[in-house]
This record gives structure tokens, C-alpha cells and sequence, in this order.
């Protein structure tokens, strides 16, 4: 729902769905492992810059900012994490039922301070969006594995053999994996309106029992493979292809595959019918989330061990599509954000209230950010962090070259 590179917020990410309580633990068996610290200027950064952002973060600029990291060279130079109460932020719409309060008492209480944003008060903090990043990221460590097929041309009904699906014509006939990955499905979807507008079909799916039949049942209205329109919902379709084709959950492929490798844990919401929320169910540390920026800049490898096909990697992180707005492109679940020149591409996971990673691999750094702004009263004025972080990288510097 909400996103912190674009100006726009109505067409950003969200999460929802069923919290699962083996979801957090399964992951957490591998040991994790902090950055290497470094001074900015040791990895050439502007100190003084981050200082003058680190100061607008925490006076209010930029919303409800929770944390904020910068990487570059593969050390942390720069962390701040900001406290706000939630509680008394949010408590009063936390006990009213609305579009972004499904259930009081429950995990779709965007206001609950138990679940949002972080998950009951410990570090993980909810990815919303980011998750359709991570969804892909596991579809690519499945390729890896030769349990995915590499076929992304499929029509997609061979996996719905078992839904009744309405609105059913040659158009929908039609719509490819690629399609899913690409939001250029065609179907019909309203995700430009607010989250808190009963009309937004992320909020109207995350009120029914089956998500997926919700989605696939939209009628068509644009030919597949033609037209960017942001959804969550055709993300959510991935989560129910991914099982049907390995015969296991997003969530559970990520944490035996991705996450434990990598030195993560993690938190995941399902949906009512027992599915992983890909769509915005993923919870992560900003620590553990940098790592995934980092397995791209190494193309899909770490420490040596190859998590994500190569393949995979160049294919996500390649222009599919245009958005409609502010020179973005769209790759398979990844934003792509011009900078400096058309060709140079930084790659975004965003996600609703504040949450992103930031990766510019021309210059080795890597940026997350958490918050949550949910609602207008508590947006910022200024989402323009990708020209905050570039304006403290020393762009001459070298990652490979020998500090000065």
C-alpha cells in the first residue's frame, strides 16, 4: 500500500491475512549475523548529509519513520530507529471495525499495536508490500532448485483446475505467469483508491473467507500483458500457484531455502484458507531485509552458495513494464527507479506505511526503511529518500579499491 520513493501512496502496498504462530520460529534456527560497522566516510559517504536526513527523519519530515539503515561496500554505516506510540496514535481507531480493521481483535487491525507494525512488540517489523519482493525472490530460489518450472509463458488456469471461476473468457484464458509477475494481468482492480476507501480491492479481498477465488473471479478488462495496474491481488495468486507447483507454502520454501541460509528470521501471516499472505503478511527485521538486497547485488549468491538463479535475478531485475508515473519501471515484483541517467536503475521494494529497500548497485549501497503512516494525518511531505541517500554517496569512490 504505502510507499516512501514514489510521491504517490494510493497505488502502494499492504499486507493482511491469518497470523500462524510456527511461522516465526522456523527460521531462526540459523545464526544471524550483524553488518561489519564502518564509519561513513570509511566507504565513502557524506556524514554530514546523512546527519542533515537522520535529523529530518526524526523531525517528522518524512512521517512515521521507524528505522532507517544505509549499507555501502557491505558495512553498516549508518542506523537509526525511531520511537513512536502507536498506542496513542492509532488506539482510538484500533476498536472500530473499517477497511483497514477487519478484526478488532485480530491481525487484519491495521491499528493494533500488537501486530502493526511490529509483530507482538519484538523486531520484526511487517514488510507489507515488500513481501510481493520476497515472494519472487523464493520463486527464484525454487528455479534454483529445478522445483519451479522456468516456463514463465504458462497460461495460469492450468492451476485452477479445481476452482469454478467466474467471469471466465478467452482474455482471461490468456493471462501467463508473466503476466502475474509483471501486474499486467488485465483484470479488473481498484488498488488506486486510498486503503481506507471500502472500495479498494486489496481491501475487499482481505475481507473475504478465499483471496484467491476473490481475484481470480474479477472480469477482464484490459488484454494480459499490455497494461501496468498495481495489485495485490495478482500476488496473491502466486501464492497459490507457488503451492500448487511445489507442493509447498511460499513461507515455508523461504524460510528452508532463503531464510536460514541467510541468517533470518521472520514472521509470516496466512491467509483464512491457510496460504501465505504474499501479497503483505511478511514481517522482517531492517537488519535481516537488507540481506535480501544484498543476495541480489551478489546475483543471487551468498557466501559463496547460490540461493536465487542468476537467471532469475537479471529477468526481475530487467524492465518489463512502465508505470504510469514518475519514470518507474516494473521488473518481476521489484520497482525499478531511474536515476541520473534512463539507464541507471536503483531496485525498490515497497511497501505500505513506510517500508522499503533500496538497492543502487552502481554504487554497492543498499538502504531500508520502516514506518508506518497509515493514514494522512501522519504521512510526511517529502518522499525523495533515493535522492537522500545519493546525495551522500562519494560516487568516485571504489568498494574494490583500497581505503584512502
Amino acid at each position: 500500500m504505502g510507499n516512501r520513493w514514489v510521491r504517490s501512496r494510493e497505488i502502494l502496498q499492504r499486507a493482511s491475512g491469518g497470523l500462524v504462530l510456527t511461522g516465526f520460529l522456523l527460521a531462526v534456527t540459523a545464526q544471524s549475523q550483524d553488518w561489519p560497522k564502518a564509519e561513513p566516510k570509511e566507504v565513502g559517504l557524506d556524514a554530514a548529509k546523512l546527519a542533515a536526513f537522520d535529523a529530518d527523519l526524526a523531525g517528522g519530515s518524512y512521517g512515521l519513520v521507524d528505522s532507517m539503515l544505509v549499507i555501502r561496500c557491505g558495512k553498516q554505516a549508518y542506523e537509526r530507529t525511531y520511537t513512536h506510540d502507536y498506542g496513542k496514535i492509532y488506539g482510538e481507531r484500533a476498536k472500530a471495525a473499517g477497511p483497514l480493521n477487519h478484526t478488532v481483535n485480530g491481525e487484519y487491525n491495521y491499528f493494533s499495536t500488537d501486530f502493526h507494525p511490529y509483530y507482538q512488540h519484538r523486531d520484526v517489523h511487517t514488510m507489507q508490500s515488500v513481501s510481493k519482493t520476497v515472494t519472487s525472490v523464493t520463486i527464484g530460489a525454487a528455479m534454483q532448485r529445478g522445483e519451479f518450472p522456468a516456463d514463465i509463458q504458462v497460461p495460469i488456469l492450468k492451476y485452477f483446475s479445481s476452482y469454478k471461476i467466474a467471469n471466465l473468457d478467452d482474455r482471461k484464458r490468456r493471462i501467463k505467469l508473466i503476466d502475474l509477475l509483471t501486474m499486467t494481468a488485465g483484470l479488473e482492480w481498484h488498488e488506486d483508491l486510498a486503503y481506507d476507501d471500502p472500495k479498494n480491492s486489496a481491501d475487499v479481498m482481505e475481507a473475504t473467507h478465499d483471496w484467491v477465488q476473490y481475484v481470480i473471479d474479477q472480469p477482464m478488462v484490459d488484454e494480459p500483458g499490455k497494461k501496468f495496474v498495481y495489485s495485490s491481488g495478482v500476488t496473491q495468486l502466486l501464492s497459490h500457484i507457488f503451492k500448487q507447483v511445489t507442493g509447498k507454502t511460499v513461507d515455508e520454501y523461504a524460510a528452508e531455502y532463503v531464510f536460514k541460509p541467510l541468517g533470518m528470521h521472520y514472521y509470516w501471516k496466512h491467509t483464512p484458507t491457510g496460504l501465505p499472505d504474499t501479497e503483505g503478511g511478511l514481517y522482517l527485521s531492517t537488519q535481516d531485509l537488507a540481506k535480501i538486497g544484498a543476495l541480489y547485488l551478489h546475483n543471487g549468491a551468498w557466501n559463496g552458495r547460490q540461493i536465487v538463479s542468476r537467471e532469475w535475478v537479471k529477468q526481475s531485475l530487467t524492465p518489463h513494464v512502465q508505470v504510469a508515473e514518475d519514470g518507474y519501471k516494473y521488473g518481476f515484483q521489484w520497482w525499478l527507479a531511474p536515476h541520473g541517467t534512463p539507464e541507471k536503475l536503483a531496485w525498490a521494494g515497497r511497501g505500505f506505511g513506510g517500508q522499503g529497500l533500496l538497492v543502487v548497485p552502481e554504487y554497492d549501497t543498499i538502504a531500508v526503511s520502516t514506518g508506518w503512516s497509515i493514514l494522512p494525518s501522519t504521512e510526511g511531505k517529502r518522499y525523495d529518500e533515493l535522492a537522500r541517500v545519493l546525495e551522500a554517496v562519494d560516487t568516485k569512490y571504489s568498494c574494490t579499491a583500497p581505503a584512502k
